[in-house]
């Protein structure tokens, strides 16, 4: 555990001795805030009219409801912004490594593969929870000024951890591979979209293929969360999208060593 920790904060202080964290982050708070902006107003104007109108015809306004109408388009756009901002953080985990030839140092370090991959991973994913948790001053403005369901809410959130433990896999899997970060942050988005847009096609057919299309998606799963609903089958999903990124990152980095 020791040397899984190492090497995260070596990791961590290589995000804030560059430009990436900053950049990740603040590109990030900037979009999130717009989206906040921008649906809380639609969601003051859609009550300001179903009051006026209650008013009008003399009868009690009808209730709202500030977790589907604010939170969860407001998760589902927050998925957005990491299936792009994600591959930023995980193309320079391995690939800068290879490129400045530090990989080297590291296959002969006493660490094992197993520690090296889960070492930049946690790294990887503790950048990651630090954008959610910029998000929940955002959230504090809503129980500050509403009255949403906490449940859903913690529902949402685990769900987007899950997501992005997937994507932050998938990302390091592909820096594994190449030494140009460029080519590692292609790559993984270019997949991650692909997973994204997989169930699209589930709405015109109806074939086994597309079924097997539709649970390989990440989409449908995300959607449940966002409902509040957390069920064993998304989270299995995701679980096993994590393991075998993991795996076959551990796999790809001991050829590595064997080629070495």
């Amino acid at each position: 555990m020791r040397n899984i920790w190492t090497i995260a904060r070596k990791e961590l202080n290589s995000y804030f001795r560059s430009p990436i964290a900053y950049s990740v982050l603040a590109v990030f708070a900037v979009i999130f805030g717009y989206f906040f902006y921008t649906i809380l107003s639609m969601f003051l104007v859609q009550t300001l009219t179903r009051a006026q109108v209650a008013q009008m015809y003399g009868q009690n306004m009808p209730p709202v409801n500030v977790n589907d109408m604010v939170i969860r388009p407001l998760l589902l756009n927050m998925s957005v912004i990491c299936l792009f901002l994600v591959p930023m953080i995980t193309m320079r985990l391995f690939a800068e490594e290879k490129k400045t030839g530090t990989i080297e140092l590291l296959m002969t370090s006493p660490i094992t593969d197993v520690q090296l991959v889960l070492g930049k991973f946690w790294a990887a994913l503790m950048l990651y929870a630090s954008m959610l948790g910029m998000t929940l001053l955002y959230v504090l403005v809503l129980f500050r000024y509403g009255y949403p369901d906490w449940k859903p809410l913690v529902a949402g959130y685990l769900g987007q951890l899950l997501l992005g433990c997937c994507f932050l896999s998938i990302g390091l899997l592909f820096s594994t591979f190449t030494r140009n970060q460029l080519i590692a942050g292609s790559l993984t988005f270019f997949v991650l979209l692909l997973l994204w847009i997989l169930d699209w096609s589930s709405d015109y057919s109806g074939n086994w293929w597309v079924q097997i299309a539709h649970y390989v998606s990440l989409t449908p799963h995300i959607e449940n969360f966002s409902k509040g609903v957390i069920d064993l089958k998304d989270t299995v999903y995701y679980l096993s999208v994590i393991a075998l990124g993991l795996f076959f990152s551990v796999r790809s980095v001991e050829s590595v060593r064997w080629r070495a």
